[in-house]
């Protein structure tokens, strides 16, 4: 990939571009006079000393080169820290090794520099600088500084710091495809920021992978999904571990507990001291290999935990509205079939009820106009009469609805009989002179047939004499159901 952020060597180009700063925008002349990245000619950048003073940073000019506009101003030698993280890319890393091979050596100049880093923005405080690794240089000390490294120490912390400025150089960024920035949380600003991007530095190089990396890491960083640094590496320093995971936590912790102050600046007083950097290796204690399989086994434990949960949560709200309408729809059907379920629990039955007695309640629900309960001493038989109670029942309760009356349409035809029976009977409805006789069968054999007469009174009509010939049997709750009728009219 090509770097379009970079200082310039003397061996790739022109003497007089060597140990400048460049930013190669990737627009063309007209392009960037129509995106007004002139502006960008004025806007600071800040480089900070050792000795913790800084100096504003300015443009000198604007050029073009291979057709493309180039910003660029006066700096000295140095590398850009996105690259030297890069280099501590590793999934298995021997971390207690003391060998010098060269991810060591790399891991080793990596921490150099995000402690550089750590202390220039502690200098800075709360001045606006740029975040993002890929915008900051760590540029070599002068050779007066330079100093060599004791036999248990790193180099001394004598290398200056450069933070582009931030608008120029993220467009530079995105024109190199690293718009996404997986160093910064976009919810945190000022120093806070500062401090959770340096636990993600530390983190890479004293893991060798990064915190966050799936294709939803900005929300994963709001929500504090990642392995933890005692999990992931359980023989690095308890205090530097815990002190990791708290500035990963910020975003989540609300409200904060410790400042990202007061957290770089106890990391500082754990990678350095009087301004010399501890070896890498001098982080890691070795562990026993029994407490290496007790930590192996939580590692496992909690990332089934984290990924079940992460996976619900982030179902849950991908899928907000479909749910939240799969749960109206799911609970009217629960209010149906509860609805259907009394229902059916609240049916009259025929429980209790002699064979005979089924057949008397029979005739007096026909007369009632109560078709439910008629239905339920049916079974399998011809429904002509609940059809006919259900019709008058159907006109008397309009005709009530209609005449805003609760009096009752229609008189059974039994109690018309018992007041006198004085003709005509324009409102009477019903049975009398009912006689049941058995013609065969028996309780104990399950299968009865009974002969049945009766007078049928209906409104505006005489009497009519019938004889039903009724056959009942038990269903599978034992109760005894009609399940024939035959009929003759007189």
């Amino acid at each position: 990939m090509r770097r379009l952020i970079y200082i310039s060597d003397e061996n790739l180009t022109a003497p007089e571009w060597s140990g400048k700063v460049c930013f190669d925008t990737g627009l063309d002349p007209r392009s960037f006079a129509r995106t007004k990245m002139s502006q960008s000619i004025i806007e600071p950048g800040y480089i900070v000393f050792p000795d913790g003073t800084h100096k504003e940073w300015k443009a000198s000019g604007v050029t073009e080169k291979s057709g493309f506009m180039r910003v660029w101003g006066p700096m000295s030698s140095g590398k850009r820290l996105d690259l030297l993280l890069d280099e501590c890319d590793c999934a298995e890393a021997d971390f207690l090794a003391i060998r010098e091979t060269p991810l060591q050596e790399a891991r080793q100049a990596a921490l150099h520099a995000v402690t550089s880093w750590i202390r220039a923005k502690l200098f800075l405080g709360e001045t606006n600088s740029a975040l993002n690794p890929g915008a900051s240089f760590i540029l070599e000390p002068q050779p007066s500084l330079k100093s060599a490294a004791s036999e248990t120490r790193a180099s001394p912390l004598d290398r200056s710091v450069f933070f582009a400025p931030e608008h120029l150089a993220n467009r530079c960024l995105y024109a190199e495809g690293l718009e996404q920035d997986r160093y910064n949380n976009p919810d945190l600003s000022g120093i806070n920021a500062a401090a959770f991007c340096a636990g993600v530095m530390l983190y890479k190089i004293l893991t060798g992978s990064h915190p966050f990396t799936t294709s939803d890491f900005y929300q994963d960083m709001r929500e504090g999904i990642f392995l933890p640094p005692s999990l992931a590496v359980p023989e690095m320093d308890e205090e530097l571990s815990t002190l990791i995971q708290s500035v990963l936590l910020l975003p989540v912790k609300k409200p904060m507990s410790k400042t990202g102050t007061d957290i770089l600046t106890r990391i500082l007083r754990i990678l350095s001291v009087e301004s010399v950097i501890f070896k890498v290796s001098s982080l890691f204690k070795p562990i026993s290999e029994e407490k290496k399989a007790i930590i192996e086994k939580e590692k496992r434990n909690f990332l089934i935990k984290q990924n079940s949960i992460t996976g619900t949560k982030r179902f849950v709200t991908r899928n907000k509205s479909s749910l939240i309408a799969a749960g109206v729809a799911l609970f009217f059907a629960l209010i149906i079939i509860l609805s259907v379920i009394q229902s059916i629990s609240n049916r009259p039955t025929t429980e209790g009820l002699t064979s005979d007695g089924v057949i008397t309640a029979y005739y007096d629900a026909f007369s009632e106009l109560n078709h439910m309960f008629m239905e339920a001493c049916i079974k399998g038989a011809d429904k002509g009469d609940i059809n006919t109670a259900a019709s008058f029942y159907a006109v008397t309760k309009t005709r009530q609805a209609y005449e805003f009356s609760t009096a009752p349409i229609l008189v059974t035809a039994k109690n018309w009989l018992e007041n006198g029976g004085e003709l005509p009977a324009n409102d009477v409805f019903g049975v009398t002179d009912l006689t049941i006789e058995i013609i065969s069968g028996s309780e104990h054999e399950g299968l009865i047939t009974y002969r049945v007469n009766y007078q049928l009174w209906a409104p505006n009509e005489q009497a009519v004499s019938r004889v039903d010939t009724l056959t009942l049997q038990p269903d599978r709750r034992n109760n005894w159901r009609i399940i024939d009728i035959q009929r003759t009219e007189k």
